[in-house]
């Protein structure tokens, strides 16, 4: 039983993930598929070189919500928290599956070619139903390092590694769940591998800058 709603959850949450917005805000305010600019991705960051700042704040709205929707509804389809696998519930289990899920339809969407983004709004949008305070923190890092820096790449792989930073003391004090510190990583392998190219480019000095 509870391996048919996991089943559920990845599929649902993969297919909330699939949605895309960047391309639907690119097509509706500038008549274009942003995946032919810039980047050549469906993220906020292009979406604000294509359409504009505002349709990039848009477009982070949507995607954020996407990801935290789809985290919130595999909570509710498990169900029952006090079920666990060994020091592990299951709704535990079903947060994370979801979150890579969503992740995943962001990054590779089965409604756009499998061509999407890199997954940074929709990663701290999944981190706000498991545990707001460290998508809290992440969220600030990069806020601060892209205005510093201009370079969202290098801004976005700090913050995820910047969250996971925090999450390693809260396991060691607090109590918090290992399996996060596991979503964690796995979250930040992700969003590097869909950043390789940026980080050839940040070696080669030739990074595209903010505004």
């Amino acid at each position: 039983m509870i391996g048919a709603r996991l089943a559920a959850v990845i599929i649902i949450a993969y297919l909330i993930g699939s949605i895309p917005f960047g391309l639907i805000v690119g097509k509706l305010k500038a008549g274009v598929d942003v995946r032919g600019y810039g980047s050549g991705k469906t993220g906020a960051t292009n979406v604000m070189r294509v359409a504009g700042t505002k349709f990039g704040i848009l477009t982070i709205v949507l995607d954020v919500g996407k990801a935290t929707g789809a985290v919130m509804l595999a909570e509710l389809i498990v169900g029952d928290s006090f079920l666990s696998a060994g020091s592990v519930s299951f709704q535990q289990i079903a947060q994370v599956t979801a979150g890579l899920s969503v992740v995943a339809g962001h990054n590779w969407p089965v409604f756009a070619g499998f061509k999407g983004g890199r997954g940074v709004t929709a990663y701290f949008g999944t981190l706000i139903p498991i545990y707001l305070p460290v998508a809290v923190f992440g969220t600030e890092v990069l806020i601060i390092a892209a205005l510093r820096s201009r370079r969202m790449s290098q801004s976005s792989m700090l913050a995820v590694l910047a969250a996971w930073c925090l999450m390693v003391p809260l396991a060691l004090i607090n109590d918090f769940p290992r399996i996060y510190l596991a979503y964690g990583l796995a979250g930040i392998a992700l969003i590097v591998y869909q950043h390789r190219d940026n980080v050839r480019r940040l070696r080669q000095g030739t990074e595209r800058q903010l505004w």
